[in-house]
């Protein structure tokens, strides 16, 4: 294999233009297959749990795929600091698809949380690794954030089709085609990472790694338990097993702690969190993504089953969101070079999502559609000017030894946040979901109903809608207004969760003072090219 230092072009990137381009459509299309994954499934997710049953298991199809991103990432951001990151990159394309092909031939919600689980693998060895590429291409921050309007397109029009393509194809051609259209996207993102994108990698990583495999133990244990212990406490309060799970969690967070202090190849730098600008950026990280896959997860079960909307029309309202993400990091893109103080963008973005989840945490069914995507548009936005400065931002306190586990650590603490807001919303939504129809049940003395309507699946699915009243009336109840109570108390559960997050979007302001002032520098370092 050939190896020789590539030299930087006088406008701050590694390659010529041409080069830079086709290799910058590989990461794209990579982007791309992510998040078309992450906006179709949001809007089929109710229509999945309806057919396959087991709403007790909705949260965990977007926190399986979460928890193994969350262990993957930095694992792999690690091993492309030291070997380059396109191998990885192909491989993560290759299990993620094949995850893919396996959640399309789910026959229960338990096989569709573990192959979520899988798709999540590859799900994490793509952002470990696919977001690193970009600072190595462009390692002039000013530079970089101009090419990034590429790579913010191809999400964007991930985002854009995303939600409408999701609600389409699950109301026309079933909920198991929104996980086959990965296949084509996957092979488009193979083919032009393995045929542009160069193999990149640092001078100063020339010796041998080891990779830290106790450190990745203690990050899954650690995480693993925490989230169990988040998932069972609603149900169980504080009971022998939760307190158990709790313990293990904290012994194995201490654990983790001591060895990575005295590893010398610690997959979780212990002395990143020691710098403030860092460990700051790190937990808005947590915080945004908490707010980002609450709002996310459960606006289009707000949509469908407290609104009454099909999955088409609420892919309509939720595309707005998503597709400003992309508008919003355009638009950050040209201003935030251009300002004398970058740290305003966090605080304009913070503020706009916070405001975007307090307009949808008080939405009723006959808010216009218009108010709706105009607060989705307002949150978008907002999402646009926080997700890439923090990138950038942590990129460039860090430098060029942590680049990959930086990006990588950014990518998986905005997971664990989103770990966590799904499943501390999912378990609210479910608790207070289920106590509403109680109370309604009670009142109309058909307590022996609660197994038929305990599920909100039954507020998705319009037929078995029609067969419940029927079977109620049949009994001497009155279906309609039973239905239509548990509607209501799907939304009061819904709206309290938003409400959660619309006050960690508020936090999530008020900690950006903690994120000293980001100047953005022209730093150009060498890097080996190996062919």
């Amino acid at each position: 294999m050939a190896v020789h230092t590539a030299a930087h072009h006088s406008s701050g990137q590694v390659l010529p233009f041409r080069e830079s381009l086709l290799a910058m459509l590989g990461v794209s299309f990579v982007t791309m297959l992510v998040a078309l994954d992450q906006t179709v499934v949001g809007t089929a997710l109710p229509t999945i749990v309806a057919e396959l049953h087991g709403f007790e298991l909705y949260a965990w199809v977007a926190t399986s795929y979460l928890l193994t991103s969350v262990i993957t990432v930095p694992i792999f951001g690690r091993l492309g600091d030291y070997y380059g990151r396109k191998p990885f990159v192909i491989a993560s394309i290759v299990v993620f698809t094949g995850a893919s092909v396996l959640c399309g031939a789910a026959n229960s919600m338990l096989f569709l949380v573990l192959a979520r689980g899988l798709q999540g693998i590859g799900g994490g060895m793509l952002v470990g690794t696919a977001f690193a590429c970009i600072p190595d291409l462009f390692p002039d921050s000013v530079v970089r954030l101009r090419w990034q309007v590429l790579m913010s397109s191809a999400f964007g029009i991930a985002n854009a089709v995303g939600p409408s393509l999701g609600g389409f194809l699950t109301q026309y051609c079933g909920w198991r085609s929104v996980f086959y259209v990965n296949l084509p996207v996957g092979l488009i993102s193979a083919y032009f990472v393995w045929r542009y994108l160069p193999h990149l990698r640092h001078v100063a990583h020339r010796e041998r790694m080891r990779l830290d495999w106790p450190g990745a133990l203690l990050i899954a244990l650690t995480l693993g338990s925490l989230q169990l212990f988040v998932e069972r406490l609603p149900g169980h309060a504080f009971t022998a097993p939760a307190l158990g799970l709790l313990a293990l969690a904290a012994i194995s967070g201490w654990a983790l702690w001591r060895w990575e202090r005295r590893c010398p190849q610690a997959i979780l730098p212990i002395d990143m969190f020691r710098n403030k600008s860092l460990s700051a950026l790190f937990t808005l990280a947590v915080l945004g993504g908490f707010t980002l896959f609450s709002l996310l997860f459960y606006a289009p079960l707000l949509f469908q089953g407290g609104f009454g909307m099909t999955p088409n029309e609420a892919g309509v309202v939720i595309t707005p969101f998503v597709v400003f993400i992309t508008i919003g990091s355009i638009a950050n893109g040209r201003i935030v070079s251009r300002i004398s103080k970058p740290n305003f963008m966090l605080y304009t973005g913070f503020t706009m999502i916070a405001f975007s989840c307090c307009v949808i945490a008080v939405a009723t069914r006959g808010t216009p559609r218009g108010v709706l995507m105009g607060s989705m548009i307002v949150g978008g936005l907002g999402l646009g000017f926080v997700l890439p400065n923090l990138t950038i931002f942590a990129q460039q306190t860090a430098g060029r030894e942590h680049l990959g586990i930086a990006t990588a650590l950014l990518q998986s603490l905005r997971m664990i946040g989103g770990m966590f807001g799904t499943a501390i919303v999912g378990t609210m939504v479910t608790q207070l979901y289920t106590s509403g129809v109680q109370k309604a049940l009670d009142a109309d003395r058909a307590t022996h109903w609660l197994p038929q309507l305990a599920d909100p699946q039954i507020l998705i699915n319009r037929d078995a809608q029609a067969a419940l009243v029927a079977d109620l009336a049949q009994a001497g109840h009155r279906g309609a207004p039973l239905l239509e109570a548990a509607r209501e108390a799907l939304v009061g559960a819904i709206h309290l969760g938003l409400g959660l997050a619309a006050i960690i979007a508020l936090i999530s302001l008020w900690q950006t003072r903690r994120v000293p002032p980001i100047k953005l520098q022209r730093k150009l370092e060498p890097v080996i090219h190996a062919d």
